[in-house]
């Protein structure tokens, strides 16, 4: 935004000059881009690349992070908005954004029943209206996450779903992810998916231990998962899981 005058507004003129006509219909600036507080800038020390994003060979960064980990940092603010840059909310970002790609993963194997619990068109209109709201993405984020707390609702057990709200619903989800958010499958290792997979199922018997009030089981799982330094973390949206190395 402090390009808009007079940088932008001269292209503007001078392409109208050159050519008689506008060179585009629409413009967007973004906002400053902040670390911990204070506006990146080299005389601060504290501008990093993407390149240094991702490898976390910076000294302000813990770690590197996945390039849709960043995607996803980034969407998670309004384009006009001030984005500050800390270990906390990249490190948050990336726990988000594998919940909403393990997500997407359990969406493929939802089975529909008789029954339904879950207005899919309505969903799929409020991320259309986050979109139209000037490209609101923080909104549109937030209600595909209401779609991760229908999903794993439905993989529990706790919501129905039927055919017709389940299809308006993978529809929905894959189509915001891919084409409209821009996501792209990074890829996982086979032996990253067999311990998603067997945690995911460990997750499911928890649960159904849960449902059926066998506290005893569901706290067992919990306790040996935790001698092997793999933390559950039980919220309204579901399950997820982590691990300390």
């Amino acid at each position: 935004m402090d390009l808009k005058f007079p940088h932008h507004e001269c292209e503007i003129a001078q392409n109208i000059g050159a050519t008689g006509e506008s060179p585009v219909r629409y413009w967007i600036h973004g906002n400053m881009l902040t670390v911990n507080g204070r506006k990146m800038a080299k005389s601060e020390g504290n501008g990093f690349t993407p390149e240094e994003l991702i490898t976390g060979n910076h000294k302000l960064l813990d770690k590197g992070y996945s390039p849709m980990t960043v995607r996803f940092f980034m969407l998670q603010g309004h384009y006009a908005s001030t984005l500050d840059f800390s270990n906390e909310a990249l490190q948050a970002a990336e726990r988000g954004y594998k919940k909403l790609v393990t997500a997407l993963s359990t969406m493929k194997s939802l089975e529909a029943g008789a029954q339904n619990d879950f207005d899919a068109t309505a969903f799929a209109k409020r991320l259309h209206d986050a979109m139209n709201d000037d490209f609101n993405t923080p909104i549109a984020i937030s209600v595909l996450f209401e779609g991760v707390k229908a999903i794993n609702s439905v993989r529990d057990g706790s919501m129905a779903i039927d055919q017709a709200n389940l299809e308006v619903l993978k529809s929905a989800m894959s189509d915001f992810y891919y084409d409209v958010l821009g996501f792209v499958d990074e890829g996982v290792s086979g032996d990253d998916e067999l311990v998603d997979g067997v945690m995911q199922m460990l997750i499911g018997m928890r649960q159904t231990a849960k449902v059926e009030k066998n506290y005893g089981l569901a706290d067992q799982i919990r306790d040996e998962l935790a001698k092997l330094n793999v933390q559950l973390k039980d919220s309204k949206e579901g399950t997820t899981w982590s691990h300390d190395a």
